[in-house]
């Protein structure tokens, strides 16, 4: 006997079953067991079946858990002042050159206690899962010394620990220049010091950096990723998001889980990414914020068969966004997306983007049963409205959440 069985709802699946590139099954119902699925298929199928619970769905749409995979979820203060300098003309650039920025984050997040961070993200993570996410991201790079960003990973970790939510720890080691800091000196204790502890602990499955003109370039980022695999954790890549540094390509020869952003990456670059297997994550909620108007080149990702996958990039200072479904809209709305594209975007591709596709993503039996109950009468809508308020009901491990 099945712990659950969801009957009456129409399911994408994400898997190659089904109708079209979600893998549609409609009048389906869902058997879960010990947290898991253990079978998905039409209701007709399942109807010998016998579960503790049978919970009639009323003809919702079913789709996996949404996965928030990039986010800078943990931080100290706001950067709303920022927000009025651009809109009075000042760039992403001219204001980090002016002290703003990340370093302002960066002093902000010193400043607060442990309790301060975790109640503030807390609150910013609550927002994400009543928008449908069951799985979120969460990089440090606001603490810029080992000890900071061991806490803001402490932090992290104990999210996940509160709330019923997966949380995905990822070290972003090199993210902004510590001010007063000698750059070699930096790098070498990211390297040196800040990777091995983090990586001791377990509190990081990848690592990350910021590969900019205003970051870090591409022979520190080299650096930073062969000490990484070293240490047997996984690689991601701020690449190409204001100008072109090679990142994607250099992304690409370490196998890179992912690059983000992507504005200015060349066919090159997308080439690189497409024989490595590497997820393209595009952030549009920072496209918005920073009123950019070159857009990541989507028909070469398409044409390449790069996995695309969506995400808030949820930070202070270039993407205030707190709305999966917001994030979707914008992926449609600003960059051309279909609303399958979305939806894979922030389900299946964004599992990839975290090297956990085996494990959650899409409905098929031995995965994770992380699902959102969606009372819309098309799948077109979680892209379509503009504040749509999330879920009917969010299922994490196969219980309500």
């Amino acid at each position: 006997m099945w712990d659950r069985l969801l009957t009456d709802c129409h399911v994408a699946t994400l898997e190659p079953v089904g109708d079209g590139p979600l893998g549609i099954i409609t009048n389906a119902a869902i058997g879960i067991q010990d947290g898991r699925i253990v079978r998905v298929g039409r209701r007709a199928e399942l109807a010998g079946y016998r579960a503790q619970e049978v919970v009639p769905l009323g003809g919702a749409w079913v789709t996996p858990g949404l996965i928030d995979c990039h986010t800078h979820l943990v931080f100290g203060g706001t950067r709303a002042d920022e927000h009025a300098m651009r809109r009075a003309g000042a760039s992403y650039e001219e204001i980090a050159r002016a002290g703003g920025g990340i370093a302002s984050t960066v002093e902000r997040t010193r400043a607060s206690s442990a309790t301060e961070l975790l109640e503030s993200a807390r609150r910013r993570l609550r927002a994400l899962m009543a928008g449908g996410c069951t799985t979120v991201e969460v990089k440090s790079g606001y603490g810029l010394d080992t000890r900071a960003e061991l806490r803001l990973l402490n932090v992290a970790k104990a999210l996940g620990s509160s709330e019923p939510v997966r949380i995905v720890g990822t070290l972003l080691a090199l993210h902004a220049m510590p001010r007063g800091k000698d750059r070699t000196a930096f790098v070498d204790e990211a390297i040196d010091e800040m990777l091995p502890a983090v990586a001791k602990a377990g509190l990081a499955t990848s690592v990350d950096a910021f590969c900019e003109g205003i970051g870090f370039l591409p022979h520190e980022v080299e650096r930073l990723f062969d000490a990484a695999q070293n240490h047997g954790l996984e690689v991601r890549l701020h690449a190409e998001q204001l100008s072109n540094r090679g990142g994607a390509k250099l992304a690409a020869r370490y196998h890179a889980l992912s690059c983000d952003h992507l504005e200015h990456v060349d066919e090159d670059g997308i080439a690189a990414m497409a024989e490595a297997g590497t997820v393209a994550v595009l952030l549009p909620g920072a496209f918005y914020a920073l009123q950019e108007t070159r857009k990541p080149p989507i028909d070469l990702l398409r044409a390449y068969g790069v996995p695309i996958a969506v995400a808030t990039d949820c930070n202070p200072g270039t993407s205030p966004l707190l709305s999966p479904t917001l994030a979707m809209n914008m992926a449609c709305t600003l960059f051309g997306l279909s609303p399958e594209e979305a939806i894979a975007g922030m389900t299946i591709n964004a599992a990839r983007a975290l090297g956990l596709e085996r494990q959650i993503g899409s409905l098929a039996p031995g995965k994770d049963a992380d699902l959102c109950v969606w009372r819309v009468e098309s799948l077109a809508e979680l892209g379509y409205w503009i504040g749509l308020p999330g879920p009917e009901r969010r299922v994490v491990g196969g219980l309500d959440a």
